[in-house]
């Protein structure tokens, strides 16, 4: 773990340290799992580094997965020819045709709540996602210009809240830990936005999918959300 100093609050114990790097991992595993799928996400399917990475999550976080994880996630494809159904796929779910099967971005759910039409960027939601982010020292991600309030960015803020709440990441110059700390700022984008549609996400995207390992991410999604975990 990097010295860094606490702006607020004390430093954890170490078994609570050591949850907040395990939830981070597991939000990086998802992030990079319901991001448009690149070689790294092919390469680590593939190689099975993918399933041990979630079933070390599963068991460090005591989260119930019933079933564990679909079995014929690469079904003897090569590299390429999993990263290519891997992205035919991400598309269909994700960004379709003319509409999506299971939208990613938090807006769109949000309205369907509302009963408004979802307007991506300049939905309520989204500009809050945007504003939260930028009080944690975040900014729009180098190269993107897709709304903030995608799943897998949402996932990557939740990421860097647990990193700066055990002290393995530090805020930039000028950000102030909040009131509550870094662990009160989790918490808090976790049930405000994460919980109010990421399940209903990750259920509608295992119910859609036709690739298993998509099904086994969805599952994990929702199962860390649920909040039944032994360490929640």
């Amino acid at each position: 773990m990097n010295d860094t100093v606490r702006k607020a609050g004390e430093a954890p114990k170490p078994s609570e340290a050591s949850t907040w790097q395990v939830r981070a991992a597991a939000y990086e595993l998802l992030a990079l799992s319901f991001r448009y799928p690149d070689r790294t996400l092919a390469e680590a399917v593939a190689s099975g580094e993918w399933e041990e990475a979630a079933t070390e999550v599963v068991k460090a976080l005591g989260v119930p997965m019933e079933d564990g994880f679909q079995s014929g996630q690469v079904d003897g494809r090569g590299i390429e020819e999993l990263l290519h159904a891997l992205r035919v796929e991400a598309t269909r779910l994700f960004v379709g045709a003319p509409e999506p099967l299971a939208s990613p971005f938090e807006g769109v759910w949000r309205a369907a709540d509302d009963g408004v039409q979802a307007l991506l960027f300049v939905n309520p939601h989204s500009m809050e996602v945007e504003r939260f982010m930028g009080t944690c020292g975040l900014g729009r991600p180098e190269g993107t210009n897709e709304p903030l309030d995608h799943a897998s960015t949402e996932l990557e803020l939740l990421q860097w809240l647990c990193m700066l709440a055990c002290g393995i990441a530090e805020a930039p110059d000028g950000i102030e830990a909040p009131e509550g700390g870094w662990a009160g700022a989790h918490d808090r984008f976790l049930e405000e936005h994460v919980r109010t549609w990421m399940p209903r996400f990750a259920r509608k995207a295992a119910e859609e999918t036709r690739e298993p390992f998509y099904r086994s991410a969805a599952g994990l999604l929702e199962a860390l959300l649920d909040g039944r975990s032994s360490e929640a």
